[in-house]
């Protein structure tokens, strides 16, 4: 099914995008913070829904990754629209991540022809890390939080591309490298 719950949470983060650009380019600081809180709620859901009512689809899993870098790669942009001294002052940051955050992805490509949705618990927790973390740096302007999500992104970038690297073929939902080099014997 294509229209399940989760495939609409995931992809109202993929239309939600550009409007978070838009808001940004107006000047509306406060709906922008909104709209970015409603798509990282939406991230949040979608797996748990899917899982919760036995929704999970190599379709949703692809929508849910479609939807997170749509999302991770507008905010930046909103942000810069919005808060340009901050994002001037954390542009190395900003540029690493934006780097590291596509660079699996990019190795996926290569190797199988499209994007890879692996969705390990790793991911899930440099997710939840870099949410909190952009949150508390577009509120309180503090990058501390930010730079450690950058570092744990890192992290999880390397797991992500050894997963590719060391399946044969790709596939959707791998909890950990554990689990991919596992599936490989």
């Amino acid at each position: 099914m294509v229209w399940t719950l989760p495939n609409l949470l995931s992809l109202f983060r993929i239309l939600a995008a550009p409007f978070l650009v838009l808001v940004a380019w107006l000047g509306f600081e406060e709906l922008f913070l909104i709209l970015f809180l409603l798509m990282l709620l939406s991230d949040a859901l979608d797996g748990w829904v899917a899982r919760i009512f036995n929704l999970s689809s190599a379709l949703g899993a692809r929508l849910d990754s479609y939807g997170d870098i749509v999302t991770y790669l507008t905010m930046p942009i909103g942000a810069w629209l919005l808060w340009p001294t901050l994002i001037q002052k954390e542009i190395s940051y900003i540029i690493i991540a934006v780097i590291i955050y596509l660079l699996p992805g990019g190795v996926a490509l290569i190797k199988f022809g499209s994007l890879a949705s692996y969705h390990t618990w790793f991911t899930k927790f440099s997710a939840l890390c870099m949410s909190l973390s952009l949150l508390v740096l577009l509120f309180s302007k503090d990058a501390t939080l930010f730079h450690i999500a950058v570092y744990i992104l890192v992290i999880e970038a390397v797991e992500n591309i050894a997963i590719t690297l060391m399946l044969p073929t790709q596939q959707s939902d791998i909890h950990s490298l554990w689990h991919a080099w596992k599936q490989r014997k």
